[in-house]
């Protein structure tokens, strides 16, 4: 093996290098993964492009799969060229939440590709615990998509969704696009996609959207209140993180309904008293969802996805819609940041 790799760098805000680095070596608990495909989640280019990650340089991505290249000397569970995929939270295991495996809600986490090194390189190093198997007929690209399918999966888990009942995500990219799938897979009888890019609305009505809308054409909240007879939707997912569609998919929910705010937001919402009298009249539950659960109870939900990639029933490659090499990352991040035509899920082949 070479002693040198090629890896994606952050230097600075905007500032995104392709750079010959030192291939990393595992620690007793670690392994070094064969970097076989990384995804390029929605908050990493505002975080490369704005936001920065939280020192220099710092190899950025946290959406990957790969092959187990070196195992460190206490790691048990896994060995050399075994495929996995990786979840990107680093648990501290010490914190309350962390005692009863609620690593998602860890007080002092560690994350790989802002604030360790992540994946967008040919190799990385990972913990032990954070290692998932891919299993038989789960390839790379698929073992890759594991997170978004995973956060998807646990705002579903959070909106109670029950069979037969009504249900509308709103903003459609990879997630909402998981989201559909899942609502279809737990017997929604009617699914609502809502997005304000046609393309993506065609790739949720492969998937099993029944209605969807573009609200740059047509409003999202009359739309289903029509198509329900006024009752609404029993459960919201909103995961653009737009205060519009947050207030909009208040105001959209069912009597006793429940709406989860999956999507990140950098603005503050301010609720019209007509929406705040509408939460209030209906009873409407509004629930936070925040990344994944990936240890054992209550429900792996890594291990529930991939369960189903396996099968067949969650479906990856509809939703992806670009491949590169890591030397064509600056270029890309710049196109996507300026949305220089569409992008859904990209990913990077080392």
């Amino acid at each position: 093996m070479s002693k040198k790799m090629k890896a994606v760098r952050l230097h600075a805000p905007g500032d995104l290098r392709v750079e010959e680095i030192d291939i990393p070596r595992p620690g007793d608990h670690q392994v070094l993964v064969k970097v076989r495909a990384v995804g390029v989640c929605g908050s990493d280019p505002g975080r490369v492009m704005k936001k920065g990650t939280y020192s220099y340089p710092t190899t950025i991505g946290h959406e990957f799969s790969g092959e187990i290249a070196e195992v460190g000397s206490r790691v048990t569970s896994f060995k050399p060229g075994e495929p996995v995929t990786v979840a990107p939270l680093i648990p501290c295991g010490k914190c309350d939440y962390c005692k009863v495996g609620k690593y998602n809600l860890c007080d002092n986490y560690s994350y790989y590709g802002s604030r360790t090194d992540g994946a967008m390189a040919e190799y990385v190093v990972v913990e032990e615990c954070d290692l998932l198997m891919l299993p038989e007929g789960v390839d790379f690209e698929s073992g890759a998509c594991t997170d978004p399918a995973s956060v998807a999966l646990h705002a579903m888990l959070k909106s109670d969704l029950k069979v037969g009942e009504a249900f509308a995500v709103l903003g459609v990219g990879p997630i909402g696009l998981f989201a559909v799938q899942w609502a279809k897979i737990m017997g929604a009888e009617k699914i609502f996609a809502i997005d304000i890019l046609d393309e993506k609305l065609d790739i949720a009505r492969q998937l099993g959207a029944i209605y969807t809308v573009n609200a740059k054409n047509t409003d999202p909240v009359k739309f289903l209140l029509e198509e329900t007879k006024g009752k609404g939707v029993q459960r919201v997912v909103e995961f653009a993180g737009s205060k519009v569609t947050q207030e909009q998919s208040v105001r959209m929910a069912a009597k006793e309904g429940t709406v989860v705010f999956g999507g990140i937001s950098y603005e503050d919402l301010l609720i019209p008293s007509s929406t705040l009298d509408t939460l209030l009249r209906k009873e409407i539950q509004i629930v936070g969802a925040w990344n994944s659960v990936f240890s054992p109870l209550p429900a792996n939900e890594w291990k529930i996805s991939l369960h189903f990639m396996a099968e067949g029933a969650l479906r990856c490659a509809p939703i992806i819609s670009h491949r590169f090499s890591l030397d064509e990352a600056p270029e890309v991040f710049q196109r996507i940041w300026n949305k220089s035509g569409f992008f859904n899920k990209v990913l990077f082949i080392p």
